[in-house]
């Protein structure tokens, strides 16, 4: 089994509710083909860089995924005969890129802590500057 990732686009038209459906679709495609999902995100909805069928925006998904090259084939089919999808790449990763993939999963959760951190030790620090201000006078 090779290490892949996809990254598709759907149509902006969809609600909250079809645009997780369609992804649910291609996810349990996989599943059945056997594949293994590593990861998934969902990046919102983002404006493209160029118009596509006269749409500037869309909904982007990713999903990181272990599988045979025959299931490739059969994503890919499958990504053309729906209509909710404007755009996909499906890129196999090779050693360098499946370690970046992993630190990047790894990571993703540590900086949102460590960025929170921060901010709470300066809005400490404020309020004891303020404190010690009061005192004074």
């Amino acid at each position: 089994m090779n290490n892949y990732e996809t990254v598709f686009i759907l149509t902006p038209v969809l609600s909250d509710a079809q645009m997780k459906e369609a992804v649910e679709k291609f996810k349990t495609l996989l599943t059945e083909q056997g594949a293994e999902i590593v990861n998934e995100e969902n990046w919102g909805l983002r404006k493209l860089a160029y118009p596509i069928e006269k749409k500037t925006t869309g909904f982007y998904s990713f999903l990181e995924f272990k599988a045979d090259p025959a299931t490739i084939d059969k994503l890919e089919v499958n990504f053309r005969r729906d209509e909710r999808v404007i755009r996909f790449l499906t890129v196999k990763q090779d050693h360098f890129a499946f370690e970046y993939a992993e630190k990047r999963r790894n990571n993703k959760h540590g900086k949102k802590h460590e960025a929170k951190a921060p901010v709470k030790e300066t809005a400490e620090k404020v309020e004891n500057d303020v404190e010690s201000e009061e005192k004074e006078d």
